[in-house]
């Protein structure tokens, strides 16, 4: 039970990051375009979008359900999971002239380019961790070479 309710807590915390981001980026949207109003559909889309998505990055990236499974799966996984339900939720709430072909492709770019940025970003954090637990243990076993002697 413990275990549920620490994976309900990251699931929480991840969707309220993720809406607190997508806020940040229709405020500047808005301001960029001069809207002076704000839309309650794009508000709950957001949200709805935020808490599914916290969601599908649980399954695809923890041990809540897929105990082993490289990365790279899990990434393909995300993204065949998650790009539909923004496409499907960007199409419902008109977020942007969906009947242009155009439209269609730039949002597809920007996701899958968001999508590439990151994971290069979490590749190179998670590379430069590892160098630095293998250092951190590199000196600890020297350490207790050292106290043997």
């Amino acid at each position: 039970m413990k275990r549920f309710f620490q994976s309900v807590l990251e699931w929480k915390t991840s969707a309220s990051l993720l809406y607190t981001g997508a806020m940040a980026i229709y405020l500047f949207f808005c301001t960029i375009f001069h809207h002076r109003q704000i839309s309650l559909t794009i508000l709950w889309t957001l949200l709805a979008v935020s808490l599914a998505s916290s969601l599908i990055q649980g399954i695809c990236f923890s041990n809540w359900i897929i105990k082993k499974m490289r990365y790279t799966w899990r990434s393909l996984l995300f993204v065949a999971l998650f790009f539909p339900l923004l496409s499907l939720t960007a199409w419902k709430a008109q977020w942007f002239p969906t009947e242009q072909l155009g439209s269609w492709i730039l949002f597809s770019a920007i996701f899958f380019a968001i999508f590439a940025v990151m994971t290069i970003g979490f590749h190179i954090y998670y590379r430069a961790a590892g160098k630095k637990y293998d250092g951190l243990v590199g000196r600890y076993r020297r350490q207790k070479e050292d106290e043997e002697k």
